[in-house]
């Protein structure tokens, strides 16, 4: 099997996605009595295309993806924004990948994938829909928008479904894990120009803090804690939301200022993604929030399931710890951002959990949390376990079409999903050196972008 997720995100809800996917389709071939030893599952970035092929249609670029797809028994698609078209080009790779598929003979199944709405008018996304009535798709199913995806297959006899999340079973995939990894090597001595540096900014923070008591007051040994999951500012831009920095910021402080009035305590963290964490990073320096009220990085699994599961409680902006969140029966409530938010909530039966941003206000988050620790997490497992039923049912026409076995039942998935090994040392510096790597890519393009604007306005004053 080829495993297309996002894997190499640093959003570390994707990768929470790739191992509960991981799980599922283990358990779905255990299920239909293949043995472990005859199974192999490669599991790569969704976008096995590149953009330097995108961008140039050099056919060497192709090479790698080719070789990936035609060894392939399956290409599973599991729980990436696949059909993105608006402001990404995952509608291209997605396209080209189909294409090499049908080249290859290869069957493609797409398992709780994001969906964009459909666009009558827009040549990408007919295009889109032009490559899913190839005959190698065998089945798609998403998490959110249902009525765009009858529409993207209209015309096909391609079994669809509504599904639920692979991460509603976060819990299962993850259990055992605290948020640990094997003790790591000696940490190298800092110099004393870094130590220095180090004590600077603790004593920048200290002092903003000691500036700002409320922030910095003690909790009791019994006081609930609520996460709150900050996000990038170009999120909201990106998606016609007239939200800035300054208002995202004003907005956490208002919320931290009313959950201590209303006698809680809190952790400010996010899912990874490192323009999410420059900007946690920027608001505790300028504001001065105690250090130990943030985690400013999140790399591994691990490390976001350690964070949700000290919470009683989480406002969100970021969707994957909303559902991790529901899978470890935490109430949470959901910044809407895009329609992708509010779909997870209603689906799972607790739609008014998800606020608009005309509601993004410290009471209202925070009042309808409060609502939410009350009435608790209710579950749907017939809705929850759909996830699995149909990719057992994909995977069982593709390789034992005439096999009498059904799927498990909720119970009986929920003990036979393997558990996650945990994240390496190697994986983890992997995880790590890439964060970095696309970090500096991005500070040397804003860079240049200033550079080239600076520039201009010399030029335009001479």
């Amino acid at each position: 099997m080829l495993l297309l997720t996002n894997r190499d995100s640093d959003n570390v809800g994707d990768q929470l996605i790739e191992a509960t996917v991981i799980s599922l389709v283990k358990a779905a071939f255990a299920n239909l009595n293949v043995r472990k030893s005859d199974v192999s599952i490669t599991s790569l970035e969704a976008g096995v295309i590149s953009k330097a092929y995108l961008r140039t249609k050099d056919p060497a670029l192709l090479e790698g993806a080719r070789r990936a797809i035609s060894s392939a028994d399956v290409v599973v698609f599991g729980g990436a924004p696949l059909f993105n078209y608006a402001y990404q080009n995952f509608y291209l790779r997605t396209i080209t990948t189909i294409q090499l598929a049908q080249e290859y003979g290869v069957p493609v199944l797409f398992s709780s994938i994001g969906v964009e709405p459909f666009d009558a008018e827009n040549p990408k996304c007919i295009a889109l829909k032009e490559a899913l009535a190839s005959p190698v798709v065998r089945q798609i199913t998403t998490r959110d928008d249902y009525a765009s995806l009858q529409k993207y297959t209209e015309g096909t006899n391609i079994p669809i479904a509504l599904v639920s999340d692979p991460a509603v079973f976060a819990d299962v995939v993850f259990s055992g894990h605290k948020g640990r990894l094997a003790p790591h090597p000696p940490a190298p001595t800092l110099t004393s120009r870094a130590r220095r540096l180090a004590r600077t900014a603790v004593d920048t923070v200290q002092g903003r803090q000691r500036a700002n008591p409320i922030r910095g007051a003690k909790p009791g040994p019994s006081t609930k804690t609520i996460g709150l999951v900050v996000t990038r500012p170009g999120l909201f831009k990106d998606n016609g939301i007239r939200f800035t920095a300054a208002n995202q910021q004003t907005f956490w402080l208002d919320t931290i200022k009313l959950i201590e009035d209303r006698g809680y305590d809190y952790k400010l963290f996010t899912t990874g993604h490192f323009t999410d964490e420059v900007f946690l990073d920027a608001m505790v320096r300028s504001e001065g929030i105690p250090v130990n009220k943030a985690a400013i990085t999140v790399n591994t699994p691990e490390e976001l399931v350690a964070e949700l599961r000290a919470c009683e409680g989480v406002i969100a902006y970021r969707l994957h710890a909303s559902i991790a969140s529901f899978a470890y029966g935490i109430p949470s409530i959901g910044l809407s951002w895009n329609f992708k938010v509010p779909y997870f909530y209603s689906t799972v039966g607790l739609g008014e959990r998800a606020i608009a941003p005309e509601q993004w206000i410290a009471t209202e988050a925070v009042d309808a949390l409060e609502r939410a620790m009350v009435e608790g997490v209710p579950k749907d497992e017939a809705f929850l376990v759909s996830v699995y039923e149909t990719l057992f049912s994909g995977l069982k026409g593709i390789f034992a079409p005439s096999s009498q076995q059904s799927a498990y039942t909720y119970p009986e998935l929920r003990r036979r999903m393997p558990r996650y090994k945990g994240t390496s040392h190697t994986q983890y510096r992997a995880k790590v050196n890439r964060k970095l790597r696309r970090a500096y890519e991005s500070y040397q393009k804003y860079s240049l972008y200033y550079l080239a604007a600076e520039a201009e306005k010399r030029a335009s004053r001479q």
